[in-house]
């Protein structure tokens, strides 16, 4: 079992950064692809950023040109570097890892706001 812990959620102005951080523990040799996804309220979990092993890298649009995310396979940490945030970046944001054989596993989730 893989166990996912994040952290580095909180409240930023407009135009603001912030940093999340996701560490896996467990069974984390059995890790293919780690990701953050999104949740606003009253609206469905969305993509956000994966990453996988060897390092391939997936935005969604929105998010495009202002997040990071990078993974320290050693650490079994991924981050997201979130830039230029604004207030439609609201959401909960959940860690995700997927294993070689399709297993999901998703952390207990941040909160990120953006004032205007």
């Amino acid at each position: 079992q893989v166990h996912l812990v994040e952290s580095g959620g909180g409240l930023v102005q407009a135009g603001g950064s912030l940093r999340l951080s996701c560490a896996a523990s467990g069974s984390i040799f059995s890790i293919n692809t780690m990701g953050w996804y999104r949740q606003a309220p009253g609206k469905q979990r969305e993509l956000v950023a994966t990453i996988t092993t060897s390092g391939s890298t997936n935005y969604a649009g929105s998010v495009k040109g202002r997040f990071t995310i990078s993974r320290d396979n050693a650490k079994s940490t991924v981050l997201l570097q979130m830039n230029s945030l604004q207030p439609e970046d609201t959401a909960v944001y959940y860690c995700n890892a997927e294993s070689y054989v399709r297993r999901i596993t998703w952390g207990q989730g941040t909160q990120v706001t953006v004032s205007s």
